[in-house]
């Protein structure tokens, strides 16, 4: 079953007290793929916090984006006795087994952030919706672009991640939407695809290489913002000034104040903080008993599209992200 949780639902759900997980011993793992980008860094940085407030001990591990990695990390972890895990799996088929076993093994696993094939046996997943925030960013490069011929470069994570090609697909989605609403006909070229590894210095590397080959793009599309910061530093290295930026997801800080600049076209909201609380969150209630039998499967923030017009009302200075 699927629920969409709007922002204020979810954040309703971190109020309180956790009852007996709290009364009881409460070791919690987080396993994350990576911590190659800002946003991974404060989503396990949120999650750690949560689970310490609520008197867990708390082990962490980083996956360095090798998927066997990360599967002997959760290993490790149910080995040394956690009853709550917090999975954000680098491959939706590839962390099943794993995932599976640690269920069987008594432990309360709930995912954040990346997806799992839906047959696993987890408790929920939490995540913001990639493919509303990228529907929402796409109908905004529409209107932006109306009448222009687009040649787009895109900054995509890694292969075979569905976060990835949700968040791009939402977008070309929204921008086809868009352009027939305007004007009853879509078209936009996408001249190159790019792999950068979710960071700034992947998205810088990917679009130097790009913009050897595709110097005549207008349009710079990445799946997060670390990417998009990388490549406008590549653009600025390069001369190129009259190229639209963007991102289907994230609202790192950095991206929002170039966005309060204008030199920063548009990204779709991804709160690690609220993701990642919320995740921990449900697993307490799990590991208590308190959660209802029909909980959902599947748990999503409310999607936005950041721009100039409404971004001081996401901008923080002092966010840790």
């Amino acid at each position: 079953m699927k629920k969409s949780l709007g922002a204020c639902a979810l954040a309703a759900l971190l109020v309180g007290t956790f009852g007996s997980a709290q009364a009881a011993e409460c070791k919690v793992g987080i396993a994350m793929y990576t911590l190659g980008a800002p946003y991974f860094a404060a989503q396990v940085a949120a999650a750690a916090d949560q689970a310490k407030k609520a008197g867990c001990t708390v082990k962490t591990a980083d996956g360095q984006n090798d998927m066997g990695k990360e599967i002997a990390d959760v290993e490790d972890m149910v080995a040394g006795g956690i009853n709550l895990l917090i999975l954000n799996p680098r491959d939706p088929e590839g962390l099943v087994p794993v995932a599976d076993a640690a269920t069987a093994k008594g432990v309360k696993v709930v995912v954040m952030d990346s997806s799992i094939n839906p047959k696993a046996h987890v408790v929920t997943q939490v995540r913001s919706s990639n493919d509303q925030n990228g529907y929402l960013v796409g109908q905004w490069l529409a209107k932006q672009t109306a009448g222009k011929q687009l040649k787009i470069i895109l900054l995509s994570g890694d292969k075979g991640n569905e976060v990835g090609r949700d968040r791009r697909l939402g977008v070309f989605k929204g921008l086809v939407e868009g352009q027939l609403i305007a004007g009853g006909k879509s078209g936009f070229d996408v001249v190159g695809q790019g792999w950068g590894a979710w960071s700034e210095d992947g998205g810088l590397q990917a679009m130097e290489d790009l913009l050897q080959a595709h110097g005549d793009a207008n349009v710079v599309l990445g799946e997060n913002d670390s990417m998009v910061l990388g490549a406008m530093r590549a653009l600025k290295a390069a001369g190129k000034k009259d190229v639209l930026v963007l991102a289907a997801a994230d609202g790192q800080k950095e991206a929002l104040a170039q966005i309060k600049t204008g030199a920063y076209g548009a990204t779709g909201l991804n709160d690690p903080d609220l993701v990642a609380r919320t995740a921990v969150d449900i697993g307490l209630k799990a590991l208590a008993g308190t959660l209802p039998s029909d909980f959902p499967k599947l748990n999503l923030t409310t999607p936005a599209v950041i721009t100039k017009e409404n971004v001081d009302k996401f901008y923080r200075a002092d966010a840790v992200f």
